[in-house]
Parts: C-alpha cells; structure tokens; sequence
C-alpha cells in the first residue's frame, strides 16, 4: 500500500477522491482541489512513479495524500480501496470519477473484448465508485459527485462506438442520480471534455492534430488545468444550486 509521509488524521476531515489520478485530467484535477484546501485520495492502474510524483505536488500544497493502485472495473477492488480511504481520512465530501481508458477502432474492426474493456473501465468504473461513496453521501445528508464524460458521449465520436457508448451511458446514470439524490442535499454533475492534451493525445499525428485544430473556434487544443478549473468550481459552494448538468470544456469544437 502506497500513502502519505506523515501520521494518519486523527479528526474526521473532509476528503476529495479522484479515481485515475496519476495523470492528465485526474491528476490536474486533485492538484486543483488540493489548492482549494482538500486533502486528496487517488487510485490509478498501475503507474506507481506518476502517483508519488502527484503525491509529492499536492504535500508541496501542505495536503494530506493518500492512494493506492485500484482496478475501477472490480467492484469488490473498488470497495476496498474506498473504505481504505476513509479509515484513512474520515469523511468523505467529493467523488471525481475520471478513470477511463480508449480501445478505438471502426466497428467492423472492433473486438468483443476492447468493447468490454471500455464499458468496464469507463462506465462500470463510474458505477462502481459512486456506488461505493453514496451510502456514506446519505448518511451525512452530502456529498458532491463530478463524473467527467466526453464530448463524444454527447455528439458521437467515428472510430469510437465503445468509448461514445460508455461516455454517454455516464451523462445518463449521473442525470438519472442526480434526481435521486437531490432530496438529501447531495449534487451529482458531469464534465464533457473536447480535444485535451494528455497522454491519450500526445501520440496523434500532426496531420491529425492539424484537422482537430481546425476544427476548433477557439484554435487551440485544451489543457487539463481548463476541466480542473471547472470542476473546482462545481464542487464548491458557488455551484451549490446546480445539479444534473453536463457542462463541455471543447473551445467551441460541438458548436
């Protein structure tokens, strides 16, 4: 088990959990919310070295670490790692689902098992943290849940039938929660990221990347910092009034 250089918390404090954390949007995303003062517990699949060093960025930020390695598409995996976590922290105030994974291909290319693997990581991960978190939400009367999707589960995506298929599936689960949750003071709200330079990106030709650029208003392609910003701001009490929502960080690409 991977943790923070320090004691244990003795008092019960709120945490932020950010699922895929070791890079790109997670990782913008749980440095952000360490600088708006939470203490962050992260998983991600397997790089270790990424994680201490997102774990050294946010103690710079005088926060609290914790994270383990945690498998999103096994449920009992999933539950373990949440309950560590609270053992670890105490209470847990905000969910930020952003794991996921790519297998891109055209359909008649596309194998039973980069389809699964998809719909596992992305949307069955989703599930099964929010699954995990909402009892404690109930409990305590709140919570605040942010599953970041994709433009591409609200517009479709060619090559991409899978991972449209699982992004779109989290804009409806988090619509369908949201109504259910509401009563008891708990906001589920979703982030539909367009063309963001991370590690999925990094790899895509200049000619590729050229015709994304064109296609974008704002000329430009995104940074994670720009989701990270938003999402600080749908977890914080100025958004206290919003719920349901899917919001797009694309600079204009679905206009």
């Amino acid at each position: 088990m991977e943790a923070n250089i320090g004691e244990l918390i003795s008092e019960d404090r709120g945490f932020a959990l950010i699922t895929g954390a070791s890079r790109g949007i997670g990782r913008a995303i749980a440095l952000h919310l360490a600088d708006d003062g939470y203490d962050v517990a992260f998983c991600y699949r397997q790089d270790l070295e990424a994680a201490r060093q997102v774990e050294a960025e946010a103690l710079s930020r005088g926060r609290y670490v914790f994270h383990q390695p945690c498998d999103v598409a096994d449920f009992q995996a999933v539950q373990a790692f949440v309950k560590a976590c609270e053992e670890h922290f105490g209470t847990l105030e905000v969910l930020v689902n952003c794991a996921g994974i790519i297998r891109d291909n055209p359909l008649v290319l596309m194998g039973k098992e980069d389809w699964q693997s998809v719909m596992d990581t992305n949307l069955s991960g989703c599930f099964h943290f929010c699954r995990s978190a909402v009892f404690g939400f109930l409990k305590r009367k709140r919570g605040v849940i942010v599953n970041i999707s994709s433009v591409s589960g609200v517009y479709g995506n060619p090559r991409q039938s899978n991972y449209s298929a699982a992004k779109a599936g989290i804009i409806g689960f988090s619509k369908s929660l949201a109504k259910e949750l509401a009563p008891y003071n708990i906001r589920v709200n979703v982030v539909a990221p367009g063309y963001i330079q991370t590690d999925m990106t990094a790899s895509v030709s200049p000619k590729v990347l050229e015709k994304v650029l064109q296609s974008i208003p704002m000329g430009r392609i995104g940074e994670p910092e720009d989701v990270a910003e938003l999402v600080s701001f749908l977890v914080s009490n100025r958004a206290k009034y919003i719920t349901g929502q899917t919001f797009q960080v694309d600079g204009g690409i679905t206009l």
